[in-house]
């Protein structure tokens, strides 16, 4: 290990957060092609179900925008919602949001309401984070439809659903969808479990965002928008201290920094850490949604450990080593035509409304 590398400590994850045989066609990932082309023919056959009307998709009184990856593991989606719920409330739509909620306890109601002082072992964290951010009515379930539903009951006022994922759940009806990409592209370009791929690259789409330079790896029948993601101000848990990344880094001078995360990608976190300016002596690469426990952080030795804001919501509730845990906040450029581009095609959903299910 170079002198300027910061180890890994305990980690969990690889650095791309997929295994190795989902980024190049190796002799694994061709072995596992039987599979991924069962996986192939059931997801054809559930599309097919949807679109004979065999399998019944529910549809919205009011546009439902939903905006998901077609890669296994996050890609981004969570800041994009955050994003768009508040471009759409200055243009006067009142939206709602509807989750999985990945990672919530099985005990859990369902569906659930989000609501801002809500436990996230009971709601995720994601959803919960964006009930805290955005101040749109959120709302969790199994089934998005039955979450959408109850959502639009207990808020009549909402005139827009956005749904965080989804892009294959099938049973909600979708006026839009929205792909988000991240830098890992495709990976290998192969279907589960032989590569990352839950459904072709080249399915269709509405749109794609990401990163310009897996926006070249995709076909160009929709338009594709960039976003650019970019480290804010970073936040004590213990005191609600909030001040920006040069002036942590000087009040840090000489003292050990680390960092760690529970999310899709964590070595895209850290490395943005880096470019920063902030010196990582470690790391620590958790699966997504991952539970923290009271010792998470013992084998770091760090004056300051670097956490998600997704991370932050967890660790604050258990009170866990509060005192040299820092949060990061995470801010997304989005392309300036991508806002004007969206408000009108919900204007051409409202005047002419459909609701589709992909097939």
């Amino acid at each position: 290990m170079s002198r300027t590398e910061a180890p890994t400590i305990q980690a969990q994850v690889p650095a791309s957060g997929w295994p190795a045989w989902w980024m190049r066609r190796c002799w694994l990932s061709r072995a596992l092609l039987p599979c991924a082309g069962l996986f192939a023919a059931l997801a054809a056959a559930r599309r097919l179900a949807y679109r004979r009307g065999w399998l019944k998709a529910w549809q919205a009184p009011v546009p439902v925008v939903v905006i998901g990856n077609v890669t296994v593991g996050g890609t981004g989606k969570t800041p994009l919602v955050l994003s768009m719920a508040e471009q759409l409330r200055r243009a006067g739509w009142k939206p709602g949001i509807v989750s999985r909620g990945y990672g919530r306890m099985a005990q859990a109601a369902d569906p659930m309401e989000v609501r801002a002082d809500a436990n996230p072992a009971l709601t995720g964290d994601e959803p919960l984070l964006l009930r805290r951010l955005s101040g749109c009515p959120v709302w969790v379930g199994s089934s998005r439809p039955q979450a959408a539903r109850a959502l639009l009951r207990a808020h009549p006022e909402v005139d827009l659903l956005l749904s965080d994922d989804g892009l294959q759940h099938l049973a909600l009806a979708r006026d839009l969808e929205l792909v988000v990409v991240d830098a890992r592209g495709p990976g290998n370009g192969w279907l589960l479990p032989a590569g990352p791929l839950r459904e072709p690259w080249n399915r269709r789409r509405d749109a794609t965002l990401g990163p310009r330079e897996a926006l070249a790896t995709v076909p160009q029948a929709s338009p594709g928008f960039v976003i650019r993601r970019h480290l804010g101000a970073v936040r004590q848990l213990a005191t609600g201290e909030r001040i920006g990344i040069e002036a942590f880094v000087q009040r840090h001078a000489g003292q050990a920094i680390a960092a760690a995360a529970g999310i899709g990608h964590p070595e895209q976190f850290f490395a943005m850490l880096r470019q920063a300016g902030i010196p990582l002596s470690s790391t620590l690469a958790l699966p997504d949604h991952h539970a923290f426990g009271a010792d998470a952080f013992v084998a770091i030795s760090a004056s300051a450990v670097l956490i998600t804001e997704k991370d932050a919501l967890k660790c604050k509730a258990l009170q866990i080593q509060l005192a040299r845990l820092w949060a990061v906040e995470l801010q997304l450029d989005v392309d300036p035509a991508f806002f004007p581009w969206l408000r009108a095609q919900l204007r051409a959903r409202t005047e002419h409304p459909h609701g589709f299910t992909p097939a």
